[in-house]
């Protein structure tokens, strides 16, 4: 039996957890525009399957639930490609229902492809992978072999390419090689996992922001998408910026992502996630899988700082967990052991990812290939800050997932917003002190000052005296005065003010 890759083993217990969904699935919508030969494409997935091992394994786990993966032969595991006419309104729905297809790993394959027929010569390919066996940068080599594919099958021909030097299998083996055991204080998993724990202890269980809705005990995972850039100006000062501090644009990015949450409320200790690719063999450059590691990157923003201080302080931990980028999340959380809780996500809530998808594209002769991702509307974190280069390159575009349990769609789009009011501000004047950096959108601070904070209300022309009098009359029995376990109506406030009166005047008062 085949084990599972640390990462996988999360995957795995997620889905045990939670049951098949689309939490995890990783979609992509081609568009195609020409001559299609729909044989020579489905002859093409196939071939891109029965190459990538990854793509055609089960999972399972053994009489005393330790979990194996098992890889299907390529004639078992060869997909079909349906294909069925959807008309150009239902597109969106046809496509969002292939996106969302729950995938029941212990039987199926985790890939899937479906083939929409928009018109004679429009087309729209969807292929779905789950997670547990692909990842951002398997785009570039899942396109670069399809495109082969095709090309040959159009000829009459299998493809013609270099067999793979390792296959996923191969890696788990590697890994678990190469980090050594646990228990072995001098393995580098030990010492990855020791830096860690020391880096996150004590971090916040949970970031605080501004929801519409409290937490349910339970997530549902049910999500949402806004998009959003910045513009190029902006872009270009982020990175003179990061030239200039000897760090890198995402970097950039993830300290005013920092600066925001902890202006919305996340306070001085601000814990983001972040994906780390993990292929750093060149023998996995080629393949399709699941690789991607998570780390956390806790920011402290303590002492009111520059922003330029920031980034030194996040350019130095970003730089230390890449030095750590092996140890498994998964085991980390078990590690540090915090508050478990099935209402939010361990270590941290906020998710930030840099896709760089320059490389990745289709080439299929007679046709236009345009591939986009697809949202499942589904959302594993409370935020997931995501950002590309245009296909320019000389702007980024972002895109923000959000729990539809927690925000609107409304305050989400604002939290982009403020993102990019907070970048502006940030590479315009790395020096502003976080604590001077405005995350309100136009019009809102005059709208907190003049209405929100407006408590003017009618005062009646009576004195203090008066009042007290009318309450008398009218509601003598109601609570007036209350010290400890001593409570007065307006009736005894009122006859005890009269006796002290009568004993004052009486006094010559």
């Amino acid at each position: 039996m085949i084990q599972l890759s640390f990462a996988q083993r999360r995957l795995w217990f997620l889905h045990r957890f939670e049951g098949p969904s689309a939490t995890y699935n990783l979609p992509v919508v081609v568009r195609l525009s020409g001559a299609l030969d729909v044989d020579a494409l489905t002859a093409a997935v196939r071939d891109v399957v029965e190459r990538h091992e990854s793509l055609r394994t089960v999972f399972d786990e053994d009489e005393g639930g330790v979990p194996f993966q098992r890889v299907v032969p390529a004639d078992e595991a060869a997909p079909d490609l349906p294909a069925r006419e959807v008309a150009p309104e239902d597109e969106e729905a046809a496509v969002t229902e292939a996106a969302r297809h729950a995938f029941d790993l212990s039987r199926e394959i985790p890939f899937r492809a479906t083939l929409l027929r928009l018109g004679t010569r429009e087309h729209a390919l969807v292929l779905v992978m789950h997670h547990i066996a692909f990842d951002g940068e398997s785009m570039a080599p899942l396109a670069r072999d399809l495109s082969a594919a095709y090309t040959a099958r159009l000829d009459g021909d299998a493809p013609d390419w270099d067999e793979l030097p390792v296959q996923y299998a191969d890696y788990t083996l590697w890994q678990r090689e190469a980090l050594g055991e646990e228990s072995d204080p001098e393995s580098e998993l030990s010492a990855q996992l020791a830096y860690w724990q020391k880096e996150l202890a004590g971090a916040p269980q949970q970031i605080q922001l501004p929801a519409d809705r409290p937490r349910p005990p339970v997530p549902g995972h049910e999500g949402g998408v806004v998009s959003f850039s910045v513009d190029p100006g902006t872009w270009a000062g982020v990175q003179d910026l990061a030239r200039s501090r000897g760090a890198s644009a995402p970097i950039v990015l993830q300290a005013a992502l920092s600066v925001l949450l902890g202006r919305l409320g996340g306070g001085e200790d601000v814990s983001i996630g972040a994906p780390i690719a993990g292929r750093e063999d060149e023998a996995l450059g080629d393949l399709v899988g699941f690789f991607v590691n998570t780390w956390v990157l806790r920011t402290d923003l303590s002492g009111n700082p520059a922003f330029s201080e920031v980034l030194e302080r996040v350019r130095g931990k970003a730089l230390a967990a890449y030095d750590n980028q092996d140890a498994p999340f998964e085991r980390l959380v078990e590690l540090l052991n915090p508050e478990r809780s099935s209402a939010y996500h361990p270590l941290f809530q906020v998710m930030f990812a840099w896709q760089d998808t320059a490389l990745v594209a289709l080439d299929l002769p007679g046709l236009t290939a345009v591939m986009e991702p697809v949202s499942t509307h589904t959302a594993k974190f409370d935020l997931e800050f995501a950002f590309g280069l245009d296909p320019s390159g000389e702007s980024l575009t972002g895109t923000l997932e959000y729990a539809t349990e927690l925000f609107d769609h409304d305050t989400a789009a604002g939290f982009a917003d403020r993102f990019v009011r907070v970048l502006r501000t940030v590479v315009t004047d790395p020096a502003v002190p976080v604590g001077a950096v405005d995350v309100l959108l136009p019009g809102e601070h005059g709208r907190l000052v003049t209405e929100v904070n407006d408590t003017r209300a009618p005062w009646p022309a009576a004195s203090l005296v008066e009042l007290v009098e009318r309450r008398v009359v009218s509601a003598p029995e109601a609570r007036a005065v209350v010290c400890g376990d001593v409570e007065w109506s307006y009736g005894e406030l009122n006859a005890r003010a009269n006796r002290l009166a009568r004993e004052l005047v009486g006094r010559g008062v």
